[in-house]
């Protein structure tokens, strides 16, 4: 089993800078894939973004390429994610997610364990 605790959500003015930590419980966190989700109200939860067990290989959605950056301490059970040039459509719940798998990454089924989520706001 492993549990995961998000933190570093809030609200931000557009153009402005967040970073969510998403602690991991358990010794087998570097044996997952790291992703991160978001989903805004009425919406689909969307991918944002994914890093491999060793932190040298990430991957973005198209909608926050060059404005998010995953990155991982495994020594330390976390993974960030990094917010710059922050916009009102990033607003939404952000969950940090363990995939153990490493496949179809951008797929919500693939992964295992989900955090509860933290809220983004982003005011114009």
């Amino acid at each position: 089993q492993v549990q995961l605790v998000e933190s570093g959500g809030g609200l931000v003015q557009a153009g402005g800078s967040l970073r969510l930590s998403c602690v991991a419980s358990g010794n087998s966190f570097s044996n997952f894939y790291m992703g991160w989700f978001r989903q805004a109200p009425g919406k689909e939860r969307e991918f944002i973004a994914v890093i491999n067990w060793s932190g040298g290989s990430a991957h973005y959605a198209d909608s926050v390429e060059g404005r998010f950056t995953i990155s991982r301490d495994n020594a330390k059970n976390t993974v960030y994610l990094q917010m710059n040039s922050l916009k009102p459509e990033d607003t939404a719940v952000y969950y940090c997610a363990a995939d153990p798998f490493g496949v179809d990454y951008g797929c919500y089924d693939e992964y295992d364990y989900w955090g509860q989520g933290t809220q983004v706001t982003v005011s114009s």
